[in-house]
C-alpha cells in the first residue's frame, strides 16, 4: 500500500466533519454559556451559602443511597437476564429499561399510585408500619433509585455478556457452588462494568429532578436536591442557579471523565 493512499485513508471527509463540527458546537455551546454568565465575583460567598450547602449534601447522601439500593437489587436482576434461561426475557428487559424513556414525572405520578398513602402498596405500609414515604428524604432515595437502576442494570448485563463462562464453568467443575462461583470467579470478572454502571447511576440520581418533585415534594432541607435548588434559584436568584448549575456540570464532567470510554458499553 503506497503512502499517497495511507494519506487519502486518513482524510476525514467534509460532509462528515461539517455536521460533526455542528453538532459538537450545539452540545458544547450552551455548557460553556454557564462559564460565561456565571458570577465569578460572588461564586465563592454563593458556593459556601447555606441554601447550597444544604442541597449539596442532601443530593450526595440521598444518590449515594439510591446507588446502594440499585447495586443490592440491580447486579442480580442483569445477572438473571443474561444468564438465566427465562422466558419471556425480552420483555422484561424492556420493562426493565422502560424508565430510560419515560418522562421522569410520569415515573413520579407512577411512585404516588403504588407507593403514596392511598397507593396499591402504599396504603398498606402506612397502616401496618406507619410508614410513608411521598415527600420525604426517603422518597427522595426510592425516586432517583427508580429513574437511575436501569443504567447499573444495562452496564451489568453487558459485562456479563462479554465474560468468558469457562472461568465460571472451571468452577463448577471443581465443586463451588453457584453462590460462591458468582462471588469468587463472576463478580471479580465483570467488575470494571459493576463500577462502570455504579458511577452512572450515581450521576443519574444526582441529577433526577422530575421524579423527585412529583414523588417528593420541594421542601428545604428535607427533599430540595441539587437540581430543584436550580429551579427554585431560577426564579428568584438566576446567578445562583448558575452556580448551582456549575457544580452539577463539574461533577458529572468529572464523572464522565473517570469513565473514559466503558460508560458506552452495551449489551450484545
Amino acid at each position: 500500500m503506497s503512502a499517497r493512499t495511507i494519506r487519502r485513508r486518513g482524510r476525514l471527509p467534509v460532509v462528515l466533519v461539517l455536521p460533526a463540527l455542528i453538532g459538537l458546537a450545539f452540545l458544547v455551546v450552551p455548557l460553556a454559556g454557564l462559564l460565561v454568565r456565571a458570577p465569578w465575583s460572588t461564586l465563592l460567598d454563593q458556593l459556601f451559602s447555606e441554601a447550597v450547602g444544604q442541597a449539596l449534601i442532601l443530593s450526595l447522601v440521598c444518590a449515594s443511597l439510591a446507588t446502594t439500593i440499585c447495586l443490592v437489587l440491580g447486579v442480580p436482576l442483569a445477572w438473571l437476564l443474561a444468564r438465566s434461561d427465562l422466558p419471556g426475557r425480552r420483555v422484561l428487559r424492556a420493562l426493565v429499561t422502560v424508565p430510560l424513556v419515560l418522562p421522569p414525572v410520569v415515573g413520579g405520578v407512577a411512585l404516588l399510585l403504588v407507593l403514596g398513602r392511598r397507593g396499591i402498596v402504599g396504603q398498606y405500609l402506612d397502616a401496618w408500619f406507619d410508614i410513608s414515604l411521598p415527600f420525604t428524604t426517603a422518597g427522595v432515595v426510592v425516586a432517583e433509585a427508580f429513574v437511575a437502576m436501569p443504567f447499573l442494570v444495562i452496564s451489568v448485563e453487558g459485562a456479563l455478556r462479554g465474560a468468558d463462562p469457562r472461568y465460571e464453568e472451571a468452577a463448577a467443575t471443581l465443586g463451588a457452588s453457584r453462590w460462591l462461583t458468582f462471588r469468587r470467579v463472576t463478580l471479580p470478572s465483570i467488575a470494571p462494568g459493576v463500577v462502570a454502571g455504579t458511577v452512572l447511576c450515581w450521576a443519574r440520581a444526582l441529577g433526577e429532578f422530575g421524579a423527585t418533585i412529583t414523588f417528593a415534594g420541594n421542601f428545604p432541607g428535607e427533599t430540595t436536591t441539587m437540581p430543584l435548588a436550580v429551579y427554585l434559584a431560577l426564579e428568584t436568584d438566576p446567578g445562583a442557579a448558575i452556580v448551582l448549575s456549575l457544580v452539577l456540570l463539574a461533577l458529572s464532567v468529572t464523572v464522565l471523565v473517570s469513565l473514559r470510554d466503558r460508560w458506552i458499553t452495551t449489551p450484545t
